[in-house]
C-alpha cells in the first residue's frame, strides 16, 4: 500500500490552519486544504503493515482503537498515492455514509492505532479522508442515489443526529420509505447544534448532505417531539412498520453547588445551540460572552468549543477548569499502542486562547466549590479549590479538596461542560422501553432490538455518551437489523 519506502522518505504533514488571531474574528471553518501532490505524499506514508489496526474498530481498555466503521484506510491511501481519486472515493463510501463529517469532527482513533505511530508520527488519515470526499463533491461524482424499487415498508427514525442520519441513509438504500423526526427546527442533532460552525459548516457541509438525502427520498419532519402532545408514541408505532430510536444522550451533568441558581450559569449545549441558531437566523438572540470573564467547567471537545465560541464573541478572559490531571506528553507505560493515546494536546480553542491571552486557558486538578453572585442575582465569581485523587474505602479514586488552595475567580459567564448522564427519559417512558442500569435504552450491541418488537435503538441513547463515529457505526448496524426484521434478511453492510 502506498510507496514501499514512503514512510521513511516523507514526514507527517497536515494542512496549515488559518492563523488563530485571524480566525477568531469569524465563524468560517479554520482548516485549510492541502495541494494534491502533498496529499499523495501523505498517502505514500501508509506502510503496507502486515496487520493494519487502523480499521479494526476494536475497544481496548474501554476506548476506541482503530476506525469503528471499519474504513478501508490502507486501500484508499494507496489509491490517492497513485492518483486514482474516483476509485478512492468508491472505497471510502463502502463503509462511510458521511466522510465529510468524520473527516472534520472525528478524533481519529484510526491514527491512534496506526502501526507507523509506534515509531514515527502516524499517517494523516483524517485529512486524506475529508480531501477525498470534498474532491468527490467538487468533481460532481457524488449525486443523489434513489433506490430502483421500494419495499412498501415505512420506517420512522426518531432523532436526526449522527446515528439517525446513518440509519436513515442505509434504510433508504434498502428501499424502505424513511421518515426522520427531529424536535429541533433543523435536522442534524449534535452535528447541527452541538458542534460549532468553525468545525463543521452548517450550510456548506451539513445542509448540503441533508438536501441530498431529501433528494434520495428521505423525509425530515422537524419541530416534532415524539412522545409529546403533537405526536404520541402510540401513533408512531401505528403509522410505521418499524421504528429506530436515535435520540442521543442529551441529559447534561449538573453541578449542584451553592449559587447554582444564579443568572449567567448555563449548560454548554444551551450556549452552543443558541449561538448556532443565531448564526443561521441572522439575529442576536444568543448567550453572549462579549466583555465577560468566562469560566468553563469541564474539558473535552465541548469545553474546547465553548472556549472558541467565547473568543469569537469577544470575551474579556477565559479559563477552563479540569478536575483531572494534565495528560502526559507521550504515551504512558500503561497506555501502549494500539490503545487510544491518552496524551496532552492543545486543541484549536486552547490554541486560540493562548494566542489571544498568552497562555493555555486550562487549569488542571481544580474544581468549583461555590458560585458567588452580585446584588442583581447574577454570577460574579467562582470559588475554586485544587483536588487530589485518592482511593476511598471501596478502592475507587475520588477527588479530595486540597486545603489552602482556594481561589476566587471573577466570572460573568459560567458554562458547564461536564458531559452527559444519558438520554432524556420522556420518549423512553412514552414508548415503554426497558432501560439498562445506566438509564440508557436496553438493546444489545450488534442487535439493537429493544424490549418492543420492531423498535430498535442505536447511538448514544443505547451506549451512552460516545464518539460521533461510534454513532455512525450503530446507526448502520441498527439499519441492518431493522431491514432483517422487515424483510427476513438484509444485504446492507
Amino acid at each position: 500500500m502506498g510507496k514501499s519506502t514512503g514512510f521513511m522518505e516523507y514526514i507527517r504533514e497536515v494542512p496549515t490552519d488559518r492563523a488563530p488571531l485571524e480566525r477568531i474574528n469569524d465563524w468560517h471553518e479554520f482548516h485549510l486544504q492541502m495541494p494534491d501532490d502533498d496529499l499523495r505524499r501523505q498517502g505514500a506514508r501508509c506502510m503496507d503493515c502486515g496487520v493494519p489496526f487502523c480499521h479494526s474498530g476494536a475497544l481496548i481498555s474501554g476506548m476506541a482503537s482503530g476506525c469503528p466503521i471499519n474504513n478501508l484506510i490502507p486501500e484508499w491511501n494507496d489509491l490517492i498515492y497513485r492518483n486514482h481519486w474516483r476509485q478512492a472515493l468508491d472505497r471510502l463510501l463502502k463503509t462511510n455514509n458521511f466522510p465529510e463529517f468524520t473527516g472534520r469532527v472525528c478524533p481519529a482513533p484510526c491514527e491512534g492505532s496506526c502501526t507507523l505511530g509506534m515509531i514515527d508520527p502516524a499517517v494523516t488519515i483524517k485529512n486524506i479522508e475529508v480531501s477525498i470526499i470534498e474532491r468527490g463533491f467538487k468533481e460532481g461524482w457524488i449525486a443523489p442515489t434513489i433506490p430502483a424499487t421500494r419495499t412498501g415498508k415505512k420506517v420512522a427514525v426518531v432523532g436526526s443526529g449522527p446515528a439517525g442520519l446513518s440509519a436513515a441513509a442505509q434504510l433508504n438504500r434498502a428501499g424502505h420509505s424513511v421518515t426522520v423526526f427531529e424536535r429541533a427546527d433543523l435536522p442534524g442533532g449534535l452535528l447541527m447544534y452541538g458542534i460549532p460552525n468553525m468545525k463543521l459548516d452548517k450550510r456548506e457541509v451539513l445542509l448540503r448532505r441533508i438536501r441530498m438525502m431529501e433528494a434520495e427520498g428521505i423525509v425530515f419532519v422537524c419541530n416534532t417531539e415524539i412522545g409529546g402532545d403533537t405526536y404520541p408514541a402510540v401513533k408512531l408505532r401505528r403509522d410505521f412498520n418499524a421504528v429506530v430510536v436515535t435520540t442521543g444522550a442529551t441529559l447534561p451533568r449538573d453541578l449542584p453547588i451553592a449559587g447554582r441558581d444564579l443568572k449567567g450559569i448555563h449548560f454548554a449545549m444551551e450556549f452552543l445551540t443558541a449561538n448556532t441558531k443565531a448564526l443561521l437566523n441572522g439575529n442576536d438572540n444568543f448567550i453572549s460572552a462579549k466583555g465577560e470573564d468566562v469560566i468553563i467547567i469541564g474539558g473535552g471537545d465541548t469545553g474546547t468549543d465553548c472556549v472558541a465560541t467565547s473568543l469569537r464573541h469577544g470575551c474579556k478572559s477565559v479559563i477552563q477548569l479540569e478536575i483531572m490531571p494534565r495528560s502526559p506528553d507521550r504515551r504512558a507505560t500503561d497506555n501502549p499502542w494500539p490503545e487510544w493515546p491518552k496524551t496532552d494536546k492543545m486543541d484549536y480553542g486552547q490554541e486560540e486562547a493562548a494566542a489571544k491571552f498568552g497562555a493555555d486557558p486550562r487549569v488542571y486538578l481544580t474544581t468549583a466549590s461555590r458560585f458567588e453572585g452580585n446584588s442583581d442575582g447574577a454570577v460574579k465569581a467562582v470559588h475554586t479549590v485544587e483536588v487530589a485523587w485518592q482511593k476511598n474505602e471501596n478502592g475507587q479514586f475520588v477527588p479530595h479538596p486540597v486545603p489552602g488552595t482556594e481561589l476566587v475567580r471573577p466570572a460573568g459567564l459560567v458554562l458547564l461542560a461536564m458531559g452527559f448522564l444519558g438520554p432524556e427519559q420522556r420518549l423512553i417512558d412514552s414508548l415503554g422501553l426497558e432501560r439498562d442500569p445506566r438509564s440508557n435504552i436496553k438493546a444489545d450491541f450488534n442487535k439493537y432490538n429493544t424490549s418492543l418488537p420492531g423498535v430498535f435503538a442505536a447511538g448514544d441513547c443505547r451506549r451512552g455518551q460516545s464518539l460521533v463515529v461510534w454513532a455512525f457505526n450503530e446507526g448502520r448496524g441498527a439499519a441492518r437489523e431493522c431491514d432483517k426484521y422487515l424483510m427476513g434478511n438484509s444485504e446492507l453492510p
